[in-house]
């Protein structure tokens, strides 16, 4: 290994590779680093746990807030063996990861049939225009708890 990153995504590869072979899902690995020490793996879980949302990234994000007690990553960086897909981006911007390190890219996953263009494609439509149809109903009352959060003296931002 040329240098320190390699030897985190290494890992992150090495897991995709368990994962995959264990049946649990695709070969994506992931692991997060904070101060030069892994404190977080994980590998894609979908087909073993039921669960669309058990990516890579995700698995780990979730045990490295639990190892750090903390909804808030700042401080750490993701090593994963593939770009990540648009949830995923998603949970790392909210866990507010400092860098992410990739060895796939998104245009290597579609060649092997994890093609996330048209998620991409659909956020860029408007809500009517989408696949999935949407529609906003009982507004006025879901508000009602977004204005009790807005006022709430003792609340937690993130």
């Amino acid at each position: 290994m040329s240098n320190i990153n390699d030897q985190f995504m290494a890992e992150a590869i090495a897991l995709s590779f368990e994962g995959m072979r264990l049946g649990e899902g695709g070969p994506f690995g992931a692991v997060i680093v904070k101060e030069g020490k892994i404190i977080a793996k994980g590998y894609n879980q979908v087909i073993s746990s039921n669960d669309p949302t058990a990516h890579a990234e995700v698995v780990a994000i979730r045990h490295a807030c639990q190892v750090l007690q903390n909804f808030d990553l700042k401080g750490c960086e993701l090593y994963t063996s593939c770009e990540p897909c648009p949830m995923c981006l998603g949970a790392i911007y909210w866990a507010r990861l400092d860098k992410i390190y990739y060895g796939n890219s998104k245009i290597d996953a579609a060649k092997i049939g994890f093609d996330d263009n048209f998620i991409y494609q659909e956020l860029e439509r408007s809500i009517d225009k989408r696949q999935l149809p949407m529609m906003q109903i009982m507004s006025e009352e879901a508000f009602k708890a977004f204005q009790e959060w807005a006022d709430k003296q003792d609340k937690i931002p993130y």
